[in-house]
């Protein structure tokens, strides 16, 4: 057993009522947390079903479980516990649900029937199954499987380097659509010639209302970096004839037929320029040029259904710190989610009842309710009551006048005892993305560092993605320096406030966060007491080259850094442009096989750091991934954040 499994174990243990009167949110709380996502609601709208996770000590791994919630009562009822199960849809007469779990060969499709029985594999696909979705006459279940890796030549081993990750170790393999009986039997292939896969995940598919087409986004090509490389087709159910829908070549996403079947909906960056906001398009499903429906609202939004009209679209995105649900069509109207303020898994059912995974300020996520949307979302899981009962940090919104004439905002976790009166240190916890966004929601790392006595800064910067297109987009060939400004003036209005003690401020991240906390040390060295900089990309050029995104436009990075003149603009945009002026104290994390943002970034700055003369350690995690996912590994990660600060801090 690892050094890091008994300490969680010992975290579990210490769990619970805190026999000294401290009821703060503390990491052995972690191990009362609860993953919920995916909710379906049934046919019939009785039930809700979703996938509940929970961790296991012992084996230092998340036990996944589908759940089905009674709508009326909350009553709760397991329906499988077999590995792994994910990704339940109901059949549409809803006697049976079809979900995903561990087989001999990966991942395959299961069928439970709702009136008693055991789930049974349907499906045999040699590599597993990555995706799936049910015909509109429930006969039929249209999925996406990954060919088999060719076999080995003997000790011949090598393979062709596209645009991939550092990390590949073989070249990519196709996926394709395949069809297969609700009760089984052999399936058939559907397509050949369309990738409807990479390492960022299997396309999506939407059958047409009469069942006789499907629509998904296939990419041009199978590196990781090919992944923009999309634009939406239609494929004939019975022919397997496949054709274009628009005349774009990448960046089109998440197609579905409108109700009626003559439009196909999909996700497009505003006007095909990859920094800007995502927008919900429209394309005639026989073919045709695509149009925004949804540039009036300027908000990257997604799409999770049309209500029974058959034209009003249900849309959700980021609205300024908290996260919104939009009814669009000849008008559009915001949702009223009371004290909810940011959510996953939005499902829409047959008579527009809807359900998602919400959280509040004060409670982790649970399932909620609204019978309509004119409904206030009712709570029907409790699954955080010993987590929302602790003394918890209380949490504020903040605007301030930002640089370049933007309206800014972040959100404050204050100490559970806090007091105006007194000084505070102040703690960033910078999100990453660029394109995400810190809300309100409660949130495991803002309030375990309020439970220390330090009041927490979450700063939005230009990039996020919830004030429009405008504020989104200037993050294009601005990497670093408008974005750090954005931070700076932020931590000027909250010292404004009085309450900060100005020679106590440290930062702090993981991904874009570790990046920016990597840029802030260097750009404005004399701000900060401390700093911990997770799995920070510190060079721009080890993105384009090394990362699983690689030669993908997106965000601020919008071309090669090897063509004209453009290396050196990198590289003034990279933190490690001002790596010679640090001072602070730092500690360094990341994983050791993280293709999303390599290791090479952290083995820099550790050394630059310490090149300098400066206080730092550099930890690293085995394996894959870009966080570690394990709830050892979780802890292990808090643990050593908080304990540097407080090293730090507490001087």
């Amino acid at each position: 057993m690892s050094r890091i499994v008994p300490i969680f174990l010992l975290l579990l243990a210490l769990a619970g009522p805190s026999v000294d009167g401290d009821d703060r949110y503390r990491l052995a709380d972690l191990s009362l947390r609860v993953r919920l996502s995916d909710p379906q609601i049934s046919p019939d709208g009785r039930s809700i079903v979703l996938t509940v996770s929970r961790p296991d000590a012992e084996a230092n791994r998340w036990l996944r479980k589908l759940v089905a919630i009674d709508v009326g009562s909350g009553n709760e009822r397991v329906l499988t516990r077999r590995g792994g199960a994910r990704h339940a849809r109901w059949s549409p007469s809803g006697d049976s649900l079809a979900f995903l779990a561990r087989a001999e060969h990966g991942s395959q499709v299961h069928i439970l029937p709702m009136a008693g029985g055991e789930a049974l594999a349907i499906t045999t696909a040699p590599a597993g199954v990555r995706t799936f979705t049910w015909s509109p006459d429930g006969a039929t279940i249209a999925y996406v499987a990954a060919d088999e890796a060719p076999p080995r030549d003997g000790h011949d081993t090598s393979f062709v380097v596209g645009s991939n990750h550092y990390l590949a170790t073989e070249s990519p393999v196709m996926s394709h659509v395949y069809l297969v009986g609700a009760t089984g039997g052999e399936a058939r292939q559907l397509t050949s010639e369309l990738n409807l896969a990479t390492s960022f995940g299997p396309a999506p598919l939407s059958f047409s209302p009469d069942g006789r087409h499907l629509a998904f986004v296939p990419t041009r090509g199978l590196h990781s970096g090919d992944a923009d490389l999309t634009a939406v087709r239609v494929v004939e159910v019975e022919s397997g004839e496949a054709r274009a829908v628009t005349s774009a070549d990448r960046f089109e996403g998440s197609a579905r037929f409108t109700p009626d079947g003559t439009r196909i909906a999909y996700a497009y960056p505003r006007d095909g320029v990859a920094a800007n906001l995502d927008e919900v398009y429209m394309a005639p499903a026989a073919g045709g040029q695509g149009r925004s429906a949804t540039r009036e609202l300027d908000r990257n939004v997604s799409l999770h259904g049309w209500l029974q009209d058959g034209t009003t679209m249900l849309l959700s995105g980021f609205d300024s710190t908290r996260r919104a649900l939009w009814l669009h069509g000849s008008a559009t109207r915001r949702l009223d989610l009371g004290e909810v303020v940011s959510f996953g898994g939005v499902t829409l059912g047959r008579s527009d009842e809807i359900a998602f995974i919400g959280s509040t300020s004060v409670r982790p996520a649970e399932l909620y309710y609204m019978a309509s949307p004119s409904s206030p979302p009712k709570r029907l899981t409790s699954f955080h009551d010993e987590i929302a009962g602790r003394q918890l940090g209380r949490t504020e919104t903040i605007t301030w006048q930002g640089p370049d004439g933007f309206e800014e905002d972040g959100v404050l976790v204050y100490p559970p005892d806090f007091e105006a009166a007194e000084k505070y240190p102040l703690v960033l916890a910078v999100h990453g993305g660029p394109t995400g966004t810190s809300t309100e929601r409660f949130s495991d790392l803002p309030q375990l560092m309020a439970a220390e006595g330090w009041v927490v800064f979450q700063p939005n910067y230009r990039g996020s993605n919830h004030r429009g297109n405008a504020y989104q987009s200037a993050i294009a060939d601005d990497c670093a320096e408008g974005p750090g400004r954005d931070v700076m003036a932020g931590i000027e209005a909250v010292k404004a406030r009085g309450f900060i003690d100005a020679e106590r401020v440290a930062v702090s991240g993981w991904s874009y966060g570790g990046w920016m906390t990597a840029w802030l040390i260097g750009r404005y060295p004399d701000a900060w007491r401390a700093a911990v900089a997770g799995a920070a990309p510190v060079d721009a050029t080890d993105m384009t080259a090394l990362s699983d995104l690689n030669v993908m436009i997106r965000h601020c990075l919008t071309s090669s850094p090897w063509v004209g003149t453009r290396y050196q603009e990198y590289l003034a945009q990279s933190p490690i442009a001002h790596f010679s002026k640090l001072r602070t104290p730092t500690l360094v994390m990341s994983k050791t096989g993280d293709r999303r943002v390599t290791v090479t970034g952290s083995y820099k700055l550790f050394h630059a750091l310490r090149d300098n003369g400066v206080e730092v350690e550099f930890v690293a995690f085995p394996g894959a991934g870009h966080f570690p996912s394990d709830p050892a590994g979780t802890q292990d990660v808090y643990r050593r954040w908080i304990d540097w600060l407080k090293r730090h801090l507490d001087q």
